[in-house]
C-alpha cells in the first residue's frame, strides 16, 4: 500500500507525463480548444485513427481512436468551434496541441499547488482542466466554460 508520502510523487508524475507527452509525441489532434473543428478529419487520417462522429442536440462529438489505445473526444458547438476535449487510455494525448492557445494557461496553473495529490484540477474563468491517472491509465477533460453551449450538462463532457 502506498504511503502518504508517495502521493506527491504521483501528482508530479501525472504532470510530468503530460508535459513530456506534449513535448515528445507528435501532434495528436489539430482541432484544439477554441479552434474550428474542420481539422478533425485530417487529424484522424494523419494519425491513422478512426473517427466516429455523433450529433447531439447542442454539439457534435468527434471520437478519435488512436493507435496507442487512447480515445480522444472533441466536442464542437453549433458555431463549429471546439469547446471541450476529453481523453482516456494508456497515454495522455499531446496537450500542447489539444489545448492550443490555452496550453500556456494550463502549464502556469498546473504549477500552483493543488489540494489533491493523485489528480490535477484547474478551475479558471476561461479554462477548466480535470485529470487523473497513473501509468497506462489516464482520464481527463478540459473545457472552456464560456463556450459550453446552453443546455449541455458538464457530466456529458467525458
Amino acid at each position: 500500500m502506498p504511503t502518504s508520502r508517495s502521493f506527491p510523487i504521483v501528482k508530479k508524475c501525472v504532470l510530468a507525463g503530460a508535459t513530456l507527452s506534449a513535448v515528445l509525441i507528435p501532434c495528436i489532434a489539430g482541432a484544439a480548444l477554441g479552434e474550428p473543428e474542420a481539422s478533425v478529419q485530417a487529424d484522424g487520417a494523419m494519425f491513422h485513427g478512426s473517427i466516429k462522429t455523433t450529433e447531439h442536440a447542442s454539439y457534435r462529438l468527434h471520437e478519435i481512436q488512436l493507435p496507442s489505445g487512447t480515445t480522444l473526444r472533441e466536442f464542437a458547438g453549433s458555431d463549429g468551434k471546439v469547446f471541450a476535449v476529453a481523453w482516456n487510455g494508456p497515454n495522455v494525448p499531446n496537450l500542447r496541441q489539444t489545448f492550443g492557445r490555452y496550453y500556456d494557461t494550463f502549464v502556469t496553473a498546473a504549477k500552483v499547488k493543488h489540494g489533491g495529490h493523485t489528480h490535477l484540477q484547474i478551475q479558471q474563468n476561461d479554462l477548466v482542466v480535470q485529470s487523473i491517472g497513473h501509468m497506462r491509465a489516464f482520464v481527463g477533460r478540459a473545457y472552456l466554460p464560456q463556450a459550453v453551449p446552453s443546455g449541455v450538462d458538464l457530466g456529458e463532457l467525458r
